[in-house]
């Protein structure tokens, strides 16, 4: 296989035409929770095979009503929301490109007034984030925002959780319906299956608690639940390890936890693993922690799917990521304001600074989300 960032590549089902992923970007711009059409404008603008990205993944999007923890995050969990995501996988095609939904619960980060009738926020065990979402309010007409403290959560029975890994494998039929090429489930971040992970955010002790099997079980079903929906080779699925932030406190077993979710997921034939090296936004090296043996773990117990890497990339990084064995390099906010990022990176740049004021929310305003100008 070739370590070339511009060459093709086969992923799963697809046929992409370069290495270069656009990663999942929240950013608050669908009000009711419902994508609207200046979306359809955003992600068409990178899908160009040659000057986009060869695969974009799209901003988290949550599974059912209780996921969401961040207000105008657009979800796929009912009928209007699949028929408005419709025109932005649509203007993604157009352009030649591929996009898969990020399928997301976000699981304790939350807070009361994001979630139905009022309700506490769901989560592993009864224990409270020391973390903030994204709340707007509307008052006399207008609508502002800010980050806010999660509210206390309250723990999911055992048959919450299957309903829990149901809401993923509906959510993946409705992204095929809705016209995505597939979906990456997302188990990072300090979100739900994250927070199923980690010791500090799971105290249970039934079959979902204690032991690293039984930490990894919900990971694993709503993966086969996923892969039974939609086939193996349209679903993906986004780790991080050691990321600390929402909330998340580093597992001192991160390695051995990793390790045997993949050595378990390793003979579904998933088309990709999305990998969050270090701290999201921050030092790649801040905690210990071995890729490279947690790859080999993978590709020893049959895993076959790309290896997808994440996070402070640049050319350079990237070709020597490559060389060593991923298959694809996924960029975050170099996308918000380039959105011709591979044709910027073919030629050294040069590369727009992006607008950090309007990474969140700005409903149909186009400042800061499609008027970043592309290279002439």
């Amino acid at each position: 296989m070739s370590n070339t960032l511009f060459d093709p590549v086969q992923v799963g089902a697809w046929q992409l035409p370069n290495r270069v992923v656009m990663a999942p970007l929240t950013r608050n711009r669908a009000p009711g929770q419902i994508p609207t059409a200046i979306m359809a404008t955003y992600y068409g603008q990178r899908a160009h095979p040659v000057s986009g990205a060869g695969l974009i993944v799209s901003e988290g999007t949550p599974v059912c009503a209780e996921g969401h923890g961040y207000s105008d995050t657009p979800g796929l969990h009912r009928p209007e929301q699949v028929e408005a995501w419709k025109p932005v996988t649509a203007a993604v095609h157009a352009q030649g490109g591929h996009i898969v939904a990020q399928l997301w619960h976000v699981g304790r980060i939350s807070h009361v007034e994001l979630q139905p009738d009022g309700q506490a926020p769901v989560a592993p065990s009864a224990v409270r984030a020391n973390a903030k979402c994204y709340l707007i309010k509307d008052e006399n007409g207008q609508r502002s925002g800010g980050f806010v403290d999660c509210s206390e959560p309250r723990a999911l029975s055992i048959d919450e959780i299957a309903g829990v890994v149901e809401s993923f494998a509906q959510g993946a039929r409705n992204a095929i319906a809705a016209g995505f090429d597939g979906v990456e489930i997302h188990g990072a971040n300090g979100y739900l299956l994250d927070q199923f992970l980690r010791e500090e955010s799971n105290r249970r002790d039934d079959g979902y608690g204690g032991s690293i099997a039984n930490r990894c079980r919900i990971v694993i079903e709503v993966v086969r639940a996923c892969c039974d929906a939609i086939g193996t080779d349209r679903v993906g699925l986004r780790l991080s390890p050691v990321m600390e932030g929402n909330g998340a406190v580093c597992d001192p077993q991160a390695q051995a936890i990793h390790e045997h979710l993949l050595r378990e997921l390793a003979p579904l034939g998933l088309a990709y693993l999305h990998l969050i090296e270090g701290q999201t936004g921050g030092a790649r090296d801040h905690k210990p922690f071995d890729y490279a043996a947690l790859r080999a773990a993978y590709r020893n117990a049959g895993g076959r799917g790309a290896w997808m890497v994440n996070n402070g990339y640049d050319l350079a990084l990237a070709r020597q990521s490559l060389a060593e064995g991923a298959d694809l390099i996924a960029f975050g906010k170099a996308f918000i304001a380039n959105p011709d990022l591979t044709a910027r990176l073919r030629q050294g740049g040069p590369f727009n600074e992006p607008d950090r004021a309007t990474f969140y929310g700005g409903g149909e305003a186009a400042r800061g989300y499609t008027d970043y100008p592309a290279l002439t």
